[in-house]
């Protein structure tokens, strides 16, 4: 009796800490070093995708290199990080302050290989430079989940990575632009792109040092203050126990991810596309990420991961389909692009908040960079394979292979469902 009385002399509802912790959370999942974050990655991103945007063309259009050399090159740029992924997650977790110190490291090194591009000119060189900045994106993108992570509640994870992988897809929208601007404008089109993208990813380094506080994070979330008792031995941390399932499945479905770069050549060989529309293709994809990001992070957040999970890969399921038919339709680029930018929108983020909910803080970064790994690995072997399939038999008969080992890798997610019942910020 005299504890009812209590809480009935207080005036406060049972209800209303619970609603304080959810509007609390609310503001940490778009809290100022998430936003920060984000605005580094909208600036590191323009720089980026101006050269992703241009760089199939020039290399296969500019150079000459065959489907094949284009896939070696490409699973290079998009898999070569896997190799330096684990040593900046091991890195940045090893002390305090860490996290932004491996980022930054990062940023840099792929600010400085964007230069060197202007005087590249050979495959093994091209692939030297390649490498160099998928080492810089390896070494940054684990430690800046991690504190993406560390500064959102575990009941809006899912929303917080929607809202920075909106603002990187702003970046990613407004890459290719500037470089159809650019190539337009300038004579030496490929120089230009080059040169501005270098400046640009340097700004997005100055934003980071001056901007991002130095241990990384502006309010530490109540699960990373549990006090230990006196005199005992710091807790052992480990992995959750479906973290190796999450692994395998993002690996399993990575062998069947074809590269961004493919689906832009295909569409422009069937729609015979100008050279100098090409770097338009990626606005579609980017354009549907950036809308659908942040309302798919906060489904995930609502309904748990695994459907928004499973949902994108069925659009990337549709994409191939699609192509496949070699439908001439004018409605064929918008269909693709959208599916294709609700594939990326509804798996991204949502990945890493699930993957982040069983790890404990001093493991946050190296967890993530085992996912990361995993996947990047998975996606370097398909453009490898995808290449050579494309060069051997031709576009359509790569797809339909693409198709067939979506379907089959799919059926074996769907069979581990590392993480069908648990929300984004509940245990895996």
């Amino acid at each position: 009796m005299y504890v009812a009385d209590s809480r009935a002399s207080t005036g406060t509802h049972p209800s209303a800490k619970p609603a304080a912790r959810s509007r609390a959370g609310r503001r940490r999942a778009a809290g100022p070093v998430v936003l920060t974050l984000g605005t580094v990655s909208l600036i590191t991103d323009v720089s980026s995708e101006m050269v992703t945007a241009v760089l199939p063309l020039y290399l296969v259009a500019g150079l000459g290199l065959s489907p094949l050399g284009f896939g070696l090159l490409d699973g290079v740029y998009n898999g070569f990080s896997a190799l330096v992924r684990l040593v900046g997650g091991r890195v940045a977790d090893s002390g305090p302050g860490r996290h932004k110190t491996v980022a930054v490291l990062g940023y840099g090194l792929s600010a400085l290989c964007k230069p060197l591009l202007l005087v590249a000119g050979s495959l093994p060189v091209i692939g030297a430079v390649l490498a160099a900045d998928r080492t810089g994106k390896g070494l940054r993108t684990a430690p800046r989940d991690a504190l993406i992570s560390l500064n959102s509640s575990p009941e809006n994870r899912g929303r917080a990575f929607g809202v920075h992988r909106a603002m990187d897809t702003a970046g990613a929208l407004l890459g290719p632009l500037v470089a159809f601007l650019i190539l337009r404008a300038t004579v030496d089109g490929y120089d230009a792109v080059f040169t501005v993208s270098f400046c640009v990813a340097a700004l997005g380094v100055v934003v980071l040092v001056l901007f991002v506080p130095r241990d990384g994070r502006a309010a530490a979330p109540a699960e990373d203050h549990v006090p230990a008792a006196p005199g005992a031995p710091p807790p052992r941390t480990r992995p959750s126990p479906a973290l190796s399932r999450i692994t395998l499945c993002a690996a399993a479905l990575g062998l069947a991810t074809v590269s961004d770069a493919f689906v832009y050549l295909i569409l422009q060989r069937q729609l015979g596309v100008p050279e100098e529309w090409f770097a338009l293709l990626p606005l579609g994809t980017a354009a549907a990420f950036l809308i659908l990001a942040a309302p798919l992070g906060r489904l995930s957040d609502r309904l748990g991961a695994w459907p928004v999970f499973l949902g994108g890969h069925l659009a990337l399921l549709s994409v191939y389909v699609l192509l496949f038919t070699h439908a001439h339709s004018p409605a064929l680029p918008y269909a693709v692009l959208l599916l294709h930018g609700t594939f990326y929108a509804a798996t991204d983020g949502v990945l890493m908040a699930a993957a982040s909910a069983g790890l404990s803080r001093t493991r946050r970064s190296s967890g993530l960079a085992v996912v990361q790994t995993g996947q990047a690995a998975a996606r370097f072997a398909c453009s490898l394979g995808f290449g050579a399939a494309w060069t051997a038999w031709g576009d359509r008969t790569a797809l339909g292979t693409a198709a067939v080992l979506l379907c089959g890798c799919g059926l074996l997610s769907y069979a581990l469902r590392p993480f069908a019942r648990a929300r984004t910020g509940g245990a895996a």
